[in-house]
């Protein structure tokens, strides 16, 4: 898929990337005249009274700040076969899925050659700096990407999750190939219908190559943690295949099968080294520098949603660093890692002022706001005032605002990020959280990050007994009085009661939001509940995506299940083995 050619100056790359970021106000008004003017002719800007200007202050007073759910009538017209210009001047063509794991559905969003090319550039952006600090031979990369299926909306449209719009493009294998980023996998394991079976091969045909791999990568850091998570149970099986030529049994797709006879012949001497390898590892420590030896780095978003799998890819990389890749959502992308010497937990993101026009909300101007039942919660803002690219302060927390050139026009993208400097006159972003992530009871906010910092605490006493936190999520249980929080962990095996406890104490004590403890404290907020769930729970609760179409490239653990999510909750409330209420308060 990925084939190796020369035809891209890295050096280039970054001058171009510098000397946009050094006039980066300039940059950002002469992107939003082009999305305006590229867009005037769309139903959405001729009902908003804007009569082709494209200055800034006449865009902010013509244009509410909007959610997923104002477009959402106009995206599904799009979605339905109605080809009027109306949220682009140009028709769109693909619909691109979210994940589904945040709010229990995937969500519609517009897709267009526009953002493809985004896409790459931020691609190319990121891998230019990259390649300076840590150069790349010609060898290949194994990469754990995966195709969902693509499937026709209503009005016959192409609809598919981001990653696979991305994967499927002419663009990606033209620009992979000018990184010289040749995958090990052929297309038949990349777009099969079966994860399990497309990911065995992934890993098969990264041993049949492992001499060859200059890199390991995946969208996320969770793709490559279950990738050798599953190797631990298959290597074994990996080893008879490469020993004898033949694949196993259990990889059933015709398509896939036949592209692997073609990869794979006997090499007993390769099976006997690679099984050696594996035999004297320690609990599986440095697996990926020991069966990949000339490995630069590995490669993945490990901010997030994904920090928590940070630890556990360590350990399987050894020496190797780990890099944090870049920042961007369904909607759009925001900014390259132009840093690759930072380690994820400090990774930031340098915004690129030509992929859109972004504005950003000060989180110290927002207001909480509950539900009248207090059961949802969401960070708003009371008369809201924006500041531009160039206008944010370091230091400062900041929701962003994105307008881009595939029909979302001062779009509130959900993120809270904090801008830690600046490169050049462009800031870098660290992303914070999900601002509608939260658990809440009554006057008490938890932020996705909270619950993060929670379990970190707690998993640590686990150390003692060898044990892991494999995954884990939260829940706001309602149906006792007053309300309490619920964690779900799954383990690497089993702890005792004592622990346990422990943990469960830990838990409830390390939500420091002074809404909380005082809550706690008074019996507001009902005593933390661990509920420890059999192992292969949260693979129940992927392949329940995958199922929905979701791909797995793209997928993320939802860290707080709410009513949308019910048939998850049921999913882990059925698979629980053990529970424990907090005595910390």
């Amino acid at each position: 898929m990925l084939d190796t050619m020369e035809g891209m100056d890295f050096d280039i790359v970054i001058d171009e990337f510098e000397a946009m970021t050094k006039d980066a106000k300039r940059v950002q008004e002469e992107t939003l005249k082009k999305i305006l003017e590229e867009n005037a002719e769309a139903e959405y800007l001729q009902n908003s009274g804007l009569k082709g200007k494209t200055d800034l202050e006449s865009f902010k007073t013509h244009f509410p700040l909007v959610t997923h759910k104002e477009l959402e009538s106009y995206i599904q017209r799009i979605a339905d076969g109605d080809s009027s210009p109306i949220l682009t001047g140009k028709p769109i063509t693909t619909i691109s899925l979210s994940s589904g794991t945040t709010q229990g559905k995937p969500k519609y969003v517009p897709f267009n050659d526009e953002l493809v090319e985004s896409t790459m550039q931020i691609y190319r952006t990121s891998f230019a700096f990259r390649n300076r600090v840590y150069p790349i031979g010609s060898g290949k990369a194994l990469q754990f990407i995966y195709s969902s299926k693509q499937f026709k909306t209503k009005g016959g449209l192409v609809a598919g999750t981001a990653t696979t719009n991305v994967f499927r493009s002419a663009q990606f294998k033209s620009t992979m190939r000018a990184m010289q980023s040749l995958c090990c996998s052929p297309d038949e394991v990349i777009f099969g219908p079966d994860f399990h079976q497309s990911l065995y091969c992934h890993l098969l045909c990264g041993l049949i190559f492992c001499n060859e791999v200059q890199y390991v990568s995946s969208t996320f850091a969770h793709s490559i943690v279950h990738a050798f998570r599953t190797f631990e149970l298959v290597w074994q099986e990996l080893c008879d295949d490469i020993r004898c030529g033949d694949l196993t049994s259990q990889v059933t797709v015709p398509s896939i099968r036949a592209a692997m006879s073609k990869l794979l012949k006997p090499d007993p001497e390769l099976a006997d080294l690679i099984y050696s390898k594996c035999s004297r590892l320690s609990n599986w420590y440095g697996v990926i520098q020991e069966l990949f030896p000339n490995a630069k780095y590995i490669y993945g978003i490990m901010t997030g949603s994904m920090e928590p799998y940070v630890k556990k890819l360590r350990h399987y990389a050894g020496d190797l660093p780990l890099l944090s890749a870049d920042y961007g959502s369904s909607e759009g992308w925001i900014g390259a890692n132009v840093n690759p010497k930072l380690p994820p937990e400090l990774a930031s993101f340098a915004v690129l002022p030509n992929i859109g026009y972004f504005e950003f909300i000060p989180l110290r101007e927002m207001t909480e706001l509950s539900g009248q039942d207090n059961k949802s919660s969401t960070l708003l803002c009371v008369d809201p005032k924006t500041v531009g690219l160039t206008e944010v302060k370091v230091g400062e927390e900041y929701e962003i605002i994105v307008t881009n050139f595939a029909g979302l026009y001062r779009y509130r993208l959900g993120d809270v990020v904090k801008v830690i400097g600046f490169h050049n006159s462009t800031p870098e972003l660290q992303f914070i959280c999900r601002r509608n992530l939260l658990l809440t009871v009554n006057i008490d906010k938890n932020t996705e990050k909270d619950l993060q910092l929670s379990v970190e605490a707690a998993a640590k006493l686990l150390v003692k007994e060898t044990l892991e936190v494999v995954d884990f999520t939260s829940h706001v249980d309602f149906s006792t009085d007053p309300g309490h929080y619920v964690i779900f962990w799954e383990m690497s095996g089993q702890a005792s009661d004592e622990i346990l406890r422990e943990c469960c104490n830990c838990l409830d004590r390390s939500f420091i939001d002074a809404g909380y403890v005082g809550a706690r404290k008074v019996g507001a907020i009902g005593a933390l509940e661990l509920r420890v769930v059999r192992r292969g729970t949260f693979q129940k609760i992927l392949d329940y995506y995958i199922g929905l179409g979701a791909a797995v490239s793209q997928f993320k653990t939802p860290r707080c299940i709410g009513p949308s999510n019910s048939t998850v909750l049921q999913i882990l409330c059925d698979e629980v083995a053990t529970s424990y209420f907090s005595t910390a308060f």
